[in-house]
């Protein structure tokens, strides 16, 4: 039977746990408190005096400079932030919050489980490739497309307060994050080793696809060599892009058909270092993936001609292009992370449902620059469908547009940032901007607008007063003021799509 060990973290809270390992890493064996809320994770090895002190550091300024700050109570969903640092028996330990109920599997994976691991929790690489998905996942653990897009929006917007707080994750990958595409939430854990750049280096290198090029070129130097390349804010900011590839892809973007040496060791390490070539570079096809030696369960997604990344929409594209061509050279040239969180958020504001209810994916961005279809099933998508192009106030009544529109769908919603441009949706948005201030329905073959909470809505066209709790139909041309205050929007209506 387990013992219930009590001891007192370096700050004084008293954290029991039982003493029967429930798992076990790399460095750390890791063991529940007796309600299972919390488990502290002991490392193996002896920890060195500036070992102890990074993670006093993580465990506690950080954490205090993370949490304590405006909006800090959005980062525990996002983090697996270690609460303290204890010691037992000569080891060291630290305490981390449990993780969620939705990050372990429910149903297991297909043909009976025959992986074990319906109940464990979600590493991200079970949902990164189509192979994985197709093979292992049962249907019901897979999520749509749309859950992929908000746990993209939430791993960026993590990554970019870890690098606002100056700090670097260095081994940013699909198993240090957790992902659950039924609910699209996101979780970054193993924070207990994170970079402070000229103060605390990394542990690792990172996990191999992850490594950024320039770590993997110089990996070969001793580590204090001055040309020597570690992890850092600059290659969490690859590995990124990659995740990012991968959870909306379901392939890798460098991992193409290109052999560079017949030693699979130096194939790999030139592939992934020196000779880095995007899959979809625009110039040069020499590494394009071999759909002829592709497995049936990795299509249609290595096939780049059918599902290449610009399906992602025109604020993502250009981002996957500086990441994988120029970044691979000049880090320098990779986007960031808040550069990803708001190609992201406006990209869901191009989201259209399927038509197809047995679309594998059940959305996509809407593209009308051609006959608009899923790129995902093919289905056409039966317009004709209003689109809002924002202009916000700068001067009076001077309106400049701000290369942002919202696409209309059943039930989509209007809120706060879209109707004011100084309205940013991040942790920092009150409970009040969380709530939707309309919403549009499609009803009588005629789409609708209904104004919940919108003081001074305003149809320019007809030059009248939209009061709250009226409607609103969208027409071809229609300008819909949605606000008077400084920075307010107003939204131009556009009909695109085609009739079936």
């Amino acid at each position: 039977m387990a013992r219930t060990i009590t001891l007192k973290t370096r700050h004084g809270e008293s954290v029991a746990f039982d003493d029967t390992i429930v798992g076990s890493g790399a460095m750390k064996d890791v063991y529940f408190t007796p309600d299972r809320s919390y488990v502290i994770g002991f490392f193996r090895e002896h920890q060195s005096p500036a070992a102890r002190e990074r993670l006093r550091v993580i465990c506690e300024d950080y954490r205090e400079g993370i949490f304590s700050q405006i909006g800090g109570a959005y980062w525990r969903d996002l983090f697996c932030w270690p609460t303290g640092v204890v010691e037992y028996e000569g080891r060291v330990g630290v305490v981390v919050p449990a993780y969620a109920p939705h990050f372990f599997f429910t149903h297991g994976s297909a043909n009976n489980d025959m992986l074990g691991i319906k109940g464990r929790e979600k590493e991200g690489k079970w949902f990164a490739s189509a192979n994985n998905q197709a093979r292992f996942l049962d249907p019901r653990e897979r999520g749509h497309w749309l859950n992929y897009l908000r746990i993209c929006i939430r791993i960026a917007r993590a990554v970019r307060r870890l690098h606002a707080a100056g700090l670097a994750h260095s081994d940013l990958s699909y198993k240090n994050v957790l992902v659950d595409p039924c609910t699209g939430n996101a979780c970054i854990i193993d924070l207990d080793g994170l970079v402070v750049p000229g103060k605390y280096p990394p542990e690792v290198v990172g996990t191999p696809d992850f490594i950024a090029p320039e770590v993997v070129m110089t990996a070969h130097l001793p580590r204090d060599s001055a040309d020597r390349r570690l992890p850092c804010i600059a290659t969490d900011r690859h590995a990124l892009a990659v995740l990012i590839y991968m959870y909306l892809l379901y392939r890798h973007p460098l991992r193409g058909g290109k052999v560079h040496d017949p030693d699979p060791i130096r194939d790999e390490t030139l592939s992934m270092g020196e000779r880095a070539l995007f899959v979809e570079h625009a110039k040069d096809l020499s590494n394009r993936i071999r759909v002829a030696d592709a497995r049936p369960t990795e299509l249609p997604w290595v096939d780049t001609e059918r599902m290449p990344y610009t399906l992602t929409g025109p604020y993502l594209t250009p981002l996957f292009e500086r990441a994988f061509t120029a970044g691979l050279r000049d880090p320098g040239s990779r986007p960031s992370a808040e550069d990803w969180e708001f190609a992201l958020v406006r990209t869901a504001d191009l989201i259209q449902p399927c038509a197809n209810r047995d679309c594998p994916q059940g959305w996509f961005v809407f593209d009308n620059r051609r006959a608009p279809h899923c790129p995902f099933c093919g289905t056409p998508y039966p317009g004709p469908l209003p689109v809002l192009n924002f202009y916000s106030s700068r001067q009076g009544d001077s309106f400049r547009p701000d290369d942002q529109r919202l696409l209309v769908y059943t039930n989509q919603s209007l809120f706060e940032w879209h109707v004011n441009r100084h309205v940013t949706p991040n942790e920092r948005l009150t409970e009040a901007q969380k709530t939707r201030v309309g919403y549009f329905v499609f009803h009588h073959g005629a789409w609708w607008f209904v104004n919940e909470r919108l003081p001074h809505c305003r149809d320019l066209s007809a030059g009248r007063e939209i009061a709250v709790g009226e409607r609103v139909a969208l027409r071809d041309g229609l300008q819909l003021l949605l606000s008077r205050e400084a920075g307010g929007r107003l939204a131009l209506v556009q009909l695109a799509g085609t009739m079936p």
